[in-house]
């Protein structure tokens, strides 16, 4: 959006065109409420595969990592197995991570990231970003892959995954997600939700600071993809 010549008003048309713009954003509340009861009643699967994870704790399957609570939110982070560092896209929603988990606790969720490459490259670069959440590798199970967010190269090089619910072009062999598990009092594992590309713009604070700013997000005309901005944060130059 051009900044030069916009619209300047008095402030009693200001706070009339601001009121009116209200009425709007209330109605999007209402029905994100509605949105979000909707998500909460879909069905649920069994998770009948034993996964076993590897992580700072040493070897846990999928029901350790819910430690002692009900709900677990596992984000998907792009980090091959072969990769030296994480995704820098990745990476910007992880910074959004840390602070909050002491009060998804509080509301018996406990959430971690999981990744398909090689524990000791998580805890490294973990480290380096300077994070705390708790992160596991996925190398020595299909987790990633039958929650559709790894693939491999001859698959990626046919053109067409199975991401989103849809079949899609792949930019790689690795994609994001978030996925939400719930466990019974009996011990059962259920896979109650997975959202995807867009569908995780709701968990990058930043992005919704910047569509509150006048330039918005900015990213028009962005190549080769609307996030080739994103730096990992110890990267960007002032």
């Amino acid at each position: 959006m051009a900044m030069e010549n916009h619209t300047v008003v008095p402030h009693g048309e200001w706070l009339e065109a601001r009121q009116q713009f209200l009425a709007k954003e209330k109605e999007f509340t209402r029905l994100r409420d509605e949105l979000s009861r909707q998500r909460r009643e879909l069905p649920w699967e069994r998770v009948d595969g034993e996964y076993v994870f590897d992580g700072p704790n040493g070897k846990e399957t999928l029901s350790d990592l819910f430690a002692g609570r009900s709900q677990l939110v596992v984000y998907h982070f792009m980090f091959g197995s072969d990769w030296e560092a994480g995704c820098p896209s990745c990476s910007f929603w992880a910074d959004n991570f840390n602070s909050i988990i002491v009060h998804l606790n509080q509301r018996d969720v406990t959430f971690v990231a999981a990744s398909k490459a090689p524990f000791g490259k998580l805890d490294a670069y973990r480290k380096r970003m300077g994070w705390t959440f708790k992160w596991v590798s996925a190398a020595a199970n299909d987790f990633n892959r039958d929650y559709h967010v790894s693939f491999t190269p001859e698959e990626a090089a046919k053109g067409k995954i199975d991401y989103n619910y849809t079949s899609q072009r792949p930019f790689g062999t690795e994609m994001p997600g978030a996925s939400v598990f719930y466990k019974d009092p009996s011990g059962k594992v259920f896979h109650t939700y997975s959202t995807y590309g867009r569908g995780l713009d709701m968990l990058n604070v930043a992005y919704h600071y910047l569509d509150l700013a006048p330039k918005g997000r900015d990213e028009a005309g962005q190549k080769p993809h609307p996030q080739a901005w994103v730096r990992r944060h110890d990267e960007y130059n002032g």
